[in-house]
């Protein structure tokens, strides 16, 4: 239960991250308005520790990249090598 939990957790932080990079590059939308707002912020606060890690190359940033790998590899290691054995 706890496992399935977390990762419908991991899966929101996933799609988040994926649709603030892809409406970054459509200019036509507004972020100074619900619910793209929301969103942004969310995003800005999980990206912050790898965009103060990673800079950007040139005009491409690629801490969401980085961002996506290290979440996958956290929900793998805590769901299904420390959760899962443990039966929860």
């Amino acid at each position: 239960m706890i496992s399935y939990l977390l990762s419908i957790i991991f899966k929101i932080i996933y799609l988040i991250i994926i649709v603030v990079v892809l409406l970054s590059w459509i200019p036509i939308f507004d972020t100074k308005k619900e619910p793209l707002l929301t969103l942004i912020k969310i995003y800005n606060t999980i990206m912050a520790p790898f965009k103060a890690i990673i800079p950007p190359i040139g005009m491409i940033d690629i801490s969401p990249l980085v961002a996506l790998i290290f979440l996958q590899l956290t929900e793998y290691i805590l769901i299904y090598r420390i959760l899962v054995p443990l039966g929860l």
